[in-house]
């Protein structure tokens, strides 16, 4: 089990990522949260198997105009449970 907390940059505000991001994560059982930052970048917190974690992460690179995203990843630590999308 891992933690990714993601930082995607591109267009990523107003496009549908943040509802992507929640229909493939708990398609994929992943558990976190996604949200708008003010810098126009969308913040992503996953936390679920390691090799889901990643599939997610480059599904949403590849599904949207990501033209950087920082990843920081460690071993699972929160214990979430469900994925939602934060306001």
């Amino acid at each position: 089990m891992t933690t990714c907390e993601v930082i995607f940059k591109g267009r990523v505000q107003g496009v549908g990522f943040r509802y992507t991001a929640c229909d493939m994560a708990r398609e994929s059982g992943i558990c976190g949260w996604v949200t708008n930052l003010p810098d126009g970048s969308v913040q992503l917190l996953a936390e679920g198997e390691e090799a889901l974690v990643e599939d997610l992460i480059s599904r949403l690179s590849a599904h949207f105009s990501v033209r950087e995203k920082k990843v920081c990843c460690s071993p699972a630590r929160y214990g979430l449970t469900g994925f939602t999308v934060k306001y």
